[in-house]
């Protein structure tokens, strides 16, 4: 057997021949959670350098850490990535309750529900956050907007790929009948 004729068996092994697995779904809403997590973060921050907010971004540190590390540029970074795991948990809860709901609103209803638990159940943890009564207009309408933003963001990524993954399932279904 030549060299020539031992190739097309080996091409198989070869890296570029290899298809990759795809994400499974859960990775796939566990990697959205951390980016929208990591993203709404940075555009959170950017709004209290631009003064848009009052409410720092590291408050997330302040239940937990001490000392003056948190305000500085490691303690931003650490609260975002904090924001981004935090954000794995919020896009599994959407995830197991409203990935089959397809609206737009759906997600901004989920954002506004975030922030209603953050600045109503979870306020105690931040001695430095105001009540939502005593916040003022600016922080309330961009925490608003930041919040209804990541709901979007997070629903319409899990509930569109659970309604393609529905649609591909539906045409194999169809192809095996």
């Amino acid at each position: 057997m030549s060299a020539r004729e031992q190739e097309p068996s080996s091409d198989k092994k070869l890296e570029q021949n290899k298809q990759e697995k795809p994400l499974s779904f859960i990775g796939m809403v566990v990697t959205t959670g951390f980016a929208g997590g990591i993203l709404w973060s940075l555009i959170s921050y950017i709004c209290y350098m631009f003064s848009f907010t009052e409410i720092e971004p590291n408050i997330i540190l302040e239940p937990w850490a001490a000392g003056d590390w948190k305000d500085s540029w490691l303690g931003i970074v650490i609260s975002i990535l904090a924001y981004g795991l935090i954000s794995i948990g919020a896009a599994l809860v959407y995830y197991a309750a409203l990935r089959k709901l397809t609206s737009m609103w759906v997600g901004a209803g989920y954002g506004i529900a975030l922030m209603l638990v953050v600045f109503l159940v979870l306020n105690p943890l931040f001695p430095s956050m105001k009540g939502l009564t005593d916040t003022d207009y600016n922080t309330l309408i961009t925490a608003a907007c930041i919040y209804i933003l990541y709901g979007v963001f997070i629903g319409y990524s899990i509930s569109y790929e659970e309604n393609e993954l529905r649609h591909q399932h539906e045409k194999e279904d169809v192809a095996s009948h």
